[in-house]
C-alpha cells in the first residue's frame, strides 16, 4: 500500500522472477488485508505459470467475501502480477501472450471528472486544454452518483453544451452520468445530448444495478450506452449484455479479477458484437496492463480512457508513480505507447516503492 492511495501487489518466484500487479484503490487497506490474509495462503507454493488454476483457487473459495467489490479487486492485483511473471519467464510481452497486438499505440480520450461541482466554464476550459494536448475525444463525468438522482440535469446540460462549444464539432464527445439519472431523465436529456451535441458515448445513465432501466434507455436512444465498471465477473457482464443490452462494455482490469477474467469478458463482447472500451483510472501498473489488453482486444477506432484529474493532489499521484514506473504512463499527442519488453513491459523501482510504502 502506497501513500498516494495505490495498492501494488508484488509476487516473487523461487526462480528469481518478480511480477507486479495493481488492485483498484476503492479501499486500499481492506484490499491489502484480503490479499494478505485470504489470497496469499491460497497461492504460495503454486506454480506461478499456472494462472488458470491459481485464479480458480483464489476466486471460488473466497466468493462469499464479496464478489462485487473488494474480492475481485484484490484478485486482480495478484492475477496481473502472475501474467507479468509468465511474460518474463517466456520472454514475451503480454500482447504476445494474448495473441498479438493490433496496434503499437492506443488513442486515449480525456476523461474529465467533477462536473457536478464545477461551472460550465471551468469544464469547458479543461476540455479545451485536453484537446490542445492532442486528445481527439473528451468525456465529461458528473460524479453525482446514485445517491443524488436527478440532482441538477439543467447543470449537466449547461456543462456539456459549453464543452461542445469549446472543443468544436470535430472532437468526439462522451458523457458519464455516473448513475445519476432516473430512467425518464436519462432518456429526455440523452436525446438532447444525442441530437443537439452529437455525443458518441453515454455512460451509466441510471443506477448500475437497474438493468431493466438501462435497457429502457438503450431502446429509446441511438447513441451507444456504456457500462461495466460496476461489474466484476464474466457472469455479471453476461447479464449486463443480455439483460441491459449495453452497446459498450467497460471492464476494469484492476477491478474485474485481473487480466484472466478480462480476457474472458473480451470474448463475451466479441461474441455479442459489443464495443470494448475498458474503464481505467489507475495511472501506473493498471494502465500498462490495460494498454496490452486494449491493443489486442479493443476495436482500433475507439479511444480508450485516460483520466485527467481536476485536483492537484490527484495530479501528484500520477507524477509520484511515474518516478517509480518506467516508462512513465503519460499520453503524448492523445496516444499512449504500448510498453515493449517481457510481461507488462515496465520496470519498477522497488527502492522508490519502499519510500512510498505505508506501514
Amino acid at each position: 500500500m502506497l501513500n498516494c492511495d495505490s495498492l501494488f501487489v508484488v509476487v516473487r518466484t523461487d526462480q528469481g522472477i518478480t511480477g507486479y500487479g495493481e488492485s483498484s484503490p476503492m479501499n486500499v487497506r481492506v484490499a491489502r488485508s484480503l490479499v494478505r490474509e485470504a489470497l496469499k495462503p491460497l497461492v504460495i507454493g503454486r506454480d506461478a505459470l499456472d494462472r488458470e488454476r491459481a485464479w480458480d483457487a483464489m476466486f471460488f473459495p473466497t466468493y462469499k467475501l464479496g464478489v462485487m467489490g473488494v474480492q475481485p479487486e484484490a484478485i486482480a492485483g495478484v492475477d496481473i502480477a502472475l501474467w507479468d511473471i509468465f511474460g518474463k519467464a517466456t520472454g514475451q510481452s503480454l500482447s504476445e501472450l494474448f495473441g498479438g497486438r493490433r496496434r503499437d499505440r492506443v488513442r486515449m480520450y480525456a476523461s474529465l471528472g467533477g462536473a457536478a461541482d464545477s461551472t460550465p466554464a471551468e469544464m469547458a476550459r479543461r476540455a479545451a486544454s485536453a484537446v490542445e494536448a492532442g486528445h481527439t475525444m473528451v468525456k465529461i463525468r458528473t460524479d453525482w452518483g446514485t445517491r443524488r438522482t436527478d440532482a441538477d440535469p439543467a447543470h449537466d446540460w449547461a456543462v456539456l453544451s459549453e464543452v461542445r462549444k469549446a472543443i468544436g464539432d470535430t472532437i468526439e464527445l462522451g458523457f458519464d452520468a455516473n448513475n445519476g439519472f432516473s430512467v425518464s431523465t436519462a432518456i429526455r436529456i440523452g436525446r438532447r445530448f444525442q441530437n443537439e451535441l452529437g455525443i458518441i458515448h453515454y455512460e451509466e445513465p441510471v443506477a448500475q444495478y437497474d438493468y431493466a432501466g438501462i435497457a429502457q434507455v438503450v431502446a429509446a436512444l441511438d447513441v451507444p450506452i456504456a457500462a461495466g465498471e460496476h461489474e466484476y465477473t464474466r457472469w455479471q457482464f453476461r447479464d449486463l449484455i443480455t439483460q441491459a443490452n449495453v452497446g459498450i462494455v467497460q471492464p476494469d482490469v484492476t477491478k474485474c479479477a485481473g487480466l484472466s477474467e478480462a480476457v474472458r469478458i473480451a470474448a463475451l463482447a466479441s461474441t455479442y458484437n459489443r464495443m470494448l472500451v475498458p474503464h481505467q483510472t489507475q495511472p501506473a501498473i493498471g494502465t500498462a496492463a490495460n494498454l496490452h489488453f486494449t491493443a489486442c482486444f479493443a476495436r482500433e477506432d475507439r479511444a480508450q480512457e485516460y483520466d485527467l484529474p481536476a485536483s492537484s493532489s490527484e495530479k501528484d499521484k500520477r507524477s509520484i508513480l511515474n518516478e517509480v514506473i518506467h516508462p512513465s504512463m503519460e499520453q503524448k499527442g492523445g496516444y499512449l505507447n504500448v510498453p515493449d519488453g517481457p510481461g507488462l513491459g515496465i520496470e519498477v523501482d522497488e527502492a522508490g516503492l519502499r519510500r512510498l510504502r505505508v506501514a
